[in-house]
């Protein structure tokens, strides 16, 4: 669409969307590649696939806090439980656990190895007794019992 003289040019949602960041004819640096833990052969994520990462120290200790776990995969700094999608939704994880759209895994050259594989098809840990886990290793309090403040 022209824009006159004193008239401001109207963009559209698919022309916003293509441009580019930068100066025109500027090339972007190569993104990173992303690495996603895989759901194993045999096994469906009809939820999608988030992940929740601990420190590796942790992972052992967490383990016989869970009364049923999914796939968890880990490797010399960190365990990771997959989760499903979204099961960040008004979850403050504690620190030092990590949450991960997608079931992506930053900063690894390589991936986890897979350390347990539920029987079935899905490879889910459920979040909430994970997240109740972690609290209680952490010491963090529950998001749901903490006082609210005015």
């Amino acid at each position: 669409m022209n824009a006159g003289p004193g008239r401001a040019r109207v963009l559209s949602l698919d022309t916003l969307v293509r441009l580019k960041r930068g100066p025109a004819g500027a090339s972007a640096p190569a993104p990173e590649p992303v690495h996603r833990l895989a759901v194993p052969d045999g096994m469906t994520a009809p939820l999608g696939c988030d992940a929740v990462s601990v420190p590796a120290h942790l992972g052992p200790l967490l383990m016989p806090r869970l009364p049923r776990m999914g796939c968890v995969f880990a490797d010399e700094a960190h365990w990771w439980w997959l989760v499903p999608a979204d099961s960040d939704y008004a979850l403050e994880w504690p620190a030092p656990a990590r949450y991960s759209m997608g079931a992506s895994v930053p900063d690894a050259t390589r991936l986890p190895g897979l350390v347990h594989r539920p029987d079935g098809t899905l490879p889910y840990t459920p979040p909430i007794p994970l997240y109740l886990a972690l609290c209680r290793l952490t010491g963090t309090t529950p998001v749901w019992s903490r006082p609210i403040s005015a």
